[in-house]
């Protein structure tokens, strides 16, 4: 099988390709959807208040054409007459009206959501490109739209010419009722009609609405090469990263170093493992392990202890758990209290033996290392928990 070229849109679009898209007034929209909403909201209004409309508008009428000799002679009572008839007609209108209104408003939130953009109104000439132009005519959402148009005309066609002969007895029934009645039966036929039209729009808006949300993804797919260029941009070129992290890492180091002249033991593997303890007297908190580390990180904390005559104490199960399950920083794990309180007793004992206060101390051999704590047994796979404020 042969390779997929990087050229080709093959990548959904990033969080970051949409946003901007949006940003660019570029959502989708399916306008058979929206129609069709507004379309049926209006009709269903127009049945359920088409009997009490028609009965408003005839009141207006009937009174529109009942004047007396005072208004007729009198202009100003003429028009409060003429204003109060046409509030009389908007108020009849006026629910209908909002509720079309409101749905209007809201059948964006069907697909793409409400949206603002300013960079919509940018001119942008390339519109006006004639070569441009010829190619929406023939591209494939040229086409779309074309059948979509075709298919609407057919449909729509089909149904108004069954619903119109379904209908026909009963409209030229119409001319035998009175006024009133008629002009109700009038309202529920065009009500009852214009419904089972919209309905036939329906099945468009049905196709049209999922076909538009495909389209706007397709059309923002993302080849190979700009995925990484843009993961470059987000979150900076991977070998800059690398190399920041490689510097903090010295940088680090470098502070570890610093701090282990100020320890007051150094436990050893005696090679591999080497980690750093400091007692902070009279304070309270567990000793603190203030650097650490294996192989040559080891061997250099080994160097700078001598050189500055930081005791040291080869301890090689203490050494691994510590190293394992403690960070630069980190309090002891409660249960190690107990094997470094044994080799803090052991250097201080030995500081004063080199002041001349005691006698020489014994070097502890047998620690209390729980054994799952030795990275050396099966049993250690956690961290455990530390008991910050407790001292050995």
């Amino acid at each position: 099988m042969a390779e997929e070229s990087d050229a080709e849109k093959t990548e959904a679009a990033s969080a970051k390709r949409l946003e901007q898209a949006r940003e660019e007034g570029d959502v989708p929209r399916s306008r058979e959807l929206a129609t069709f909403t507004v379309l049926m909201t209006a009709g269903c209004g127009l049945w359920f208040t088409g009997t009490g409309l028609v009965r408003q508008l005839n009141a207006t009428m009937v009174s529109g054409l009942s004047m007396d000799r005072e208004q007729i002679f009198d202009a100003s009572a003429m028009i409060l007459r003429v204003g109060a008839d046409i509030a009389a007609v908007m108020l009849a209108c006026l629910p209908l009206a909002v509720a079309v209104m409101v749905v209007a408003l809201a059948s964006p939130l069907l697909i793409g959501g409400w949206l603002f953009s300013t960079k919509a109104f940018t001119p942008n000439f390339m519109k006006l490109n004639p070569l441009a132009g010829l190619g929406n005519m023939f591209s494939t959402n040229a086409l779309v739209e074309l059948l979509k148009a075709v298919a609407k005309t057919i449909l729509v066609g089909a149904v108004a010419w069954l619903v119109v002969m379904s209908k026909k007895d009963a409209v030229f029934s119409l001319a035998m009722e009175p006024l009133g009645s008629g002009s109700a039966h009038l309202v529920d036929l065009l009500a009852t009609s214009f419904l089972y039209i919209v309905g036939g729009l329906g099945v468009v808006a049905a196709i049209d609405g999922p076909y538009q949300v495909w389209h706007y993804a397709n059309k923002l797919k993302m080849t190979r090469q700009e995925m990484i260029q843009e993961s470059k941009e987000s979150d900076g070129n991977p070998q800059i990263k690398g190399r920041i992290r490689q510097l903090q890492r010295e940088m680090a180091k470098r502070r570890m170093m610093a701090d282990v002249p100020t320890a007051d033991v150094v436990v050893t593997n005696p090679t591999h493992y080497a980690v750093a303890l400091k007692y902070a007297d009279g304070q309270r908190g567990a000793p603190r392990v203030v650097a650490k580390g294996s192989d040559e990180v080891a061997a250099k904390i080994r160097e700078l202890a001598k050189q500055h005559n930081v005791a040291m104490l080869e301890a090689p199960a203490l050494a691994r758990a510590l190293h394992k399950h403690t960070e630069i920083g980190d309090e002891i794990p409660e249960a190690l209290y107990a094997a470094v309180a044994e080799v803090l007793a052991y250097v201080f004992q030995l500081r004063a033996y080199k002041k001349g206060a005691t006698k020489y101390p014994d070097r502890p051999t047998t620690l209390a290392v729980p054994p799952e704590l030795d990275p050396h047994n099966p049993a250690s796979n956690k961290k455990p928990d530390n008991n910050n404020g407790a001292t050995p």
